[in-house]
């Protein structure tokens, strides 16, 4: 049976090795259980400080399976996080080679824009509203290392919460004018609709996945800092990428964000 360190250092490898090649691997969960998701996070901290060491810059944070249709999506039943670096930021409406990409899917979400850092627990979503300097609307792309997103908890968490690239919207919306239970979402691929919700499928409210997120960063020691972006979670079902697609997401009272791929 493999150590701790050693089953880190194995599950690391097979995922930076995807990274490398484009190619997909087995589940890392066969190494490090389905489980021990204190281990995964071990092993995500591990390829995030290879790709900081690379030159990599972080830029904030993501939520990931927020959303009860994403988390049935994938079988798994509670949140996770990852690290959002500049270099796969992509300009608003930009395009990407799908090269670029390893099994890429889209969804829609809320970003969220920190006007000061936050080094201690917050008590509600009122205190979180002060920390926020503004919302914009958003697109992630997800794209898991792990072959036919045959993935559970560990896999993901291990695999930087299958975090791809991330594009936003260019309208900048103060929290108080944002309707953060009821606005709707449609995401168009194509010009046609694909997926469709409402920001409350994001734990209820996506303030309330950023103060779990704030909180449990802050429990671990970490502080998030001003300026940092929190993308929040999908506000509906993940859409499948493929090759000369074209995205557009329009999020009632953050306007649209958008892509493609050539």
């Amino acid at each position: 049976m493999l150590s701790e360190q050693s089953a880190v250092e194995l599950a690391f490898e097979k995922l930076k090795n995807a990274f490398q090649s484009g190619q997909v691997t087995s589940p890392v969960r066969e190494i490090i259980g389905d489980t021990d998701i204190e281990t995964a996070y071990a092993v995500q901290e591990k390829l995030v400080g290879y790709f900081l060491a690379q030159g990599a810059r972080k830029v904030g944070v993501k939520i990931g399976l927020t959303s009860e249709s994403v988390q049935k999506q994938l079988g798994v039943n509670q949140p996770d996080f990852g690290v959002l670096f500049a270099h796969t930021q992509l300009p608003n409406m930009g395009e990407i080679p799908f090269s670029f990409l390893i099994q890429p899917k889209a969804e829609a979400e809320m970003a969220f824009v920190l006007k000061e850092e936050i080094n201690k627990p917050l008590a509600s979503t009122s205190e979180l509203l002060e920390k926020i300097d503004y919302v914009s609307a958003a697109i992630e792309i997800v794209g898991s290392r792990v072959e036919n997103w045959n993935i559970r908890i560990t896999d993901t968490v291990a695999d930087n919460a299958s975090a791809s690239h991330f594009v936003l919207g260019e309208a900048r919306i103060t929290p108080d004018l944002v309707d953060f239970e009821n606005a709707g979402m449609k995401l168009f691929r194509n010009k046609e609709i694909s997926s469709e919700g409402k920001a409350a499928a994001c734990m209820g409210n996506p303030l309330n996945a950023v103060l779990w997120l704030c909180n449990t960063f802050v429990e671990k020691g970490v502080a998030i800092n001003k300026g940092d972006i929190i993308l929040s979670g999908a506000l509906g079902p993940m859409v499948p990428i493929a090759p000369n697609d074209t995205f557009k997401a329009q999020i009632d009272g953050l306007g649209e964000v958008g892509f493609s791929v050539n």
